[in-house]
């Protein structure tokens, strides 16, 4: 795919490389300021959809699937919670259907609710890292702001349940060189997805299971939220189209044949 092309590490030193060019030509013949303006637009618009578009590896290499793997496996992925509305019956659907499940907690949350997390890991289900406080403005941070947002977030688990979280999501699905230098500092595995449900935009519940199935087969990872109504209802209209594929919903560190804890 595209960002197994187009990092940060080619389009960076081919942009200097081309305004260079240009310059060098620029003393032999007339270059249009426009010229450079549109190599730097490129430059920019390159980065911005590569920080944003996280399948795109742009800054930081996820694993977003695994296509090789030999049993009918998908990975249903939970972001934001734990929330004690509605983690309590997104836990409960999945023990129903024999599902397992990866919960990226925020750590606020998970200080808030420590039954929930407690209950996620007794039930067999494996819980990731998605920083402190889940910030909107978490793109901004330098690294040692992220890094910070990131054990806080692993000491919380730790001092819980003696688990040390292995597995990152990015919030927002943002990368830049402050979060990939983090994540690399701390040791974590970026874990992305590839069927991406959108359950948290206006889509209605049909919309957003149609955009699930219409896509999902073995070796995929799902992204869903466990913090709303429409997603609980999605989730058990999911669990009940996996069954009828034959499609085992399973732990995304089983997936990726990886650890979720050190």
């Amino acid at each position: 795919m595209l960002g197994h092309i187009v990092t940060r590490r080619v389009v960076y030193p081919t942009t200097v490389i081309l305004l260079i060019v240009l310059v060098v030509l620029n003393t032999f013949i007339v270059v249009p300021w426009y010229v450079y303006a549109l190599v730097i637009l490129a430059w920019f618009l390159i980065t911005l959809c590569g920080s944003f578009f996280i399948r795109w590896d742009f800054h930081l290499k996820s694993l977003h699937c695994n296509k090789q793997v030999a049993d009918n496996w998908v990975a249903i992925t939970f972001d934001d919670g734990p929330d004690p509305e509605f983690t309590p019956q997104v836990l409960d659907l999945l023990k129903k259907y024999g599902a397992k499940a990866t919960f990226f907690c925020v750590g606020h949350k998970m200080e808030r609710h420590p039954e929930l997390l407690k209950r996620t890991i007794a039930e067999g289900h494996t819980v990731g890292n998605h920083t402190y406080s889940h910030s909107r403005a978490f793109g901004f941070y330098n690294t040692e702001e992220v890094k910070s947002e990131l054990e806080r977030a692993k000491a919380i688990v730790k001092d819980l349940t003696g688990l040390t979280m292995d597995m990152y999501r990015p919030t927002f699905g943002v990368t830049n060189p402050s979060i990939e230098k983090a994540v690399k500092d701390l040791d974590l595995q970026s874990i992305g997805w590839n069927v991406r449900s959108l359950d948290t935009t206006a889509r209605t519940e049909n919309m957003v299971l149609k955009r699930i199935t219409s896509k999902v087969s073995k070796g995929d990872i799902i992204l869903l939220h466990d913090t709303s109504a429409k997603s609980v209802a999605v989730l058990e209209r999911l669990l009940v189209f996996l069954q009828e594929k034959n499609l085992q919903s399973v732990t995304a560190d089983q997936l990726l044949g990886i650890n979720a804890y050190a």
